[in-house]
C-alpha cells in the first residue's frame, strides 16, 4: 500500500493539497503522451472543447491511470476505501499558448456534495512555473466558498472562465511537478495557473474528481466507475470500463456523460463557453 505518510496528510489538512507524490515511471507518461498524439492525428476533433473530458471512457491507457493502486492508495488516505471515478479532464497547453487557468475552487461549480471528494492532477509533462503549472493559494480550503466572477475569457481553459478576485499572489505557491508525479488538492482551495511560455506542450491529466460513494450530484448527474470498495448509496449511473480504444459504444457514452457535464458547468450561467 502506497498511502500518504503523517507530513503528507498534515500538510493536505493545513495547506490544503499535497504534492509531489511519485505514481507514474517516464515509460508510462510517454505511452500517455503517445496516446493523445494518436487520437488527436485520427479523431482530430475528439479533444477539443467539450472533448477534453472524460477521456477515459474511449481509452483503455487512460482508464488504466484512474484506476492505478499508487494513485488509489493516495486518495483512500484521504475520502476512505469506497470510491468512486466522477470524471476526468485533459488540460493541454501548447508552445506559447495564451491559455491559462483563473483563480477558482472546483467545489463552486462542480457540484459534488458533502466534499468527500478530491481531485489528483497527473503530470505527463513536466509542469513548471515556465510553462504554465498550477500555483495554489495555502489554506484558503479552510474559508468558504468565494464569489466568482464569469468572465468567459477567451484564453480561459475554465467553462465560465470563473473567477475569484483579489487573490493575493505573494501568499500562492507554485505546484512544481515533474512527469508522473501526482498532486491532490482540496475541493476547496483556490488555484489557477499561467499561460505557457516555454517551447513545448504542457499536458496534465485530472481525475475530477474521486469521490466517496457518500457523495451526491447536487446540480445534476453524473457517470462514475468503482475504483476502489462498493458502492451502497447508488447515487450515481455506474459504467464499464473501456477495453478498445474508441468504441462505439464507449463512444456514446462518452457524449451522454459530457452532455450531462455541460449542463452542470453552466448551471444558472448567462451563455455557454467554448469547453
Amino acid at each position: 500500500m502506497n498511502n500518504l505518510n503523517a507530513k503528507q496528510l498534515t500538510d493536505y489538512k493545513e495547506k490544503g493539497y499535497v504534492a509531489p507524490i511519485d505514481v507514474l515511471s517516464l515509460e508510462e507518461t510517454k505511452e500517455i503522451k503517445k496516446e493523445i498524439e494518436f487520437i488527436e492525428k485520427k479523431w482530430p476533433e475528439e479533444l477539443v472543447g467539450l472533448g477534453r473530458n472524460n477521456v477515459h471512457y474511449i481509452s483503455p491507457i487512460f482508464d488504466q491511470v484512474c484506476h492505478n493502486s499508487k494513485i488509489l492508495d493516495a486518495v483512500e488516505s484521504i475520502i476512505g476505501k469506497d470510491i468512486l471515478v466522477g470524471g476526468t479532464t485533459l488540460f493541454i497547453k501548447d508552445p506559447d499558448n495564451k491559455g491559462f487557468v483563473s483563480w477558482h475552487q472546483d467545489a463552486k461549480y462542480i457540484g459534488f456534495e458533502p466534499y468527500n471528494w478530491v481531485t489528483a492532477w497527473l503530470a505527463i509533462t513536466d509542469s513548471n512555473e515556465n510553462n504554465g503549472c498550477m500555483r495554489m493559494w495555502p489554506g484558503s480550503h479552510k474559508n468558504k466558498i468565494q464569489e466568482h466572477v464569469d468572465t468567459f475569457n477567451e484564453n480561459n481553459l475554465l467553462t465560465r472562465g470563473q473567477t475569484v478576485q483579489d487573490v493575493p499572489l505573494n501568499k500562492t505557491i507554485p505546484n512544481v511537478l515533474k512527469a508522473g508525479q501526482l498532486s491532490l488538492h482540496h475541493p476547496m482551495i483556490v488555484h489557477g495557473s499561467g499561460p505557457n511560455k516555454s517551447n513545448t506542450r504542457r499536458i496534465g491529466f485530472v481525475i475530477q474528481s474521486y469521490i466517496g460513494t457518500n457523495v451526491d450530484q447536487v446540480i445534476g448527474k453524473v457517470y462514475v466507475q468503482q475504483a476502489r470498495g462498493k458502492d451502497s448509496f447508488k447515487h450515481h449511473k455506474h459504467t464499464k470500463r473501456p477495453v478498445d480504444l474508441m468504441s462505439k459504444e464507449d463512444v456514446a457514452i462518452r457524449i451522454q456523460a459530457n452532455k450531462e457535464l455541460s449542463k452542470i458547468f453552466y448551471n444558472n450561467a448567462q451563455k455557454k463557453g467554448k469547453y
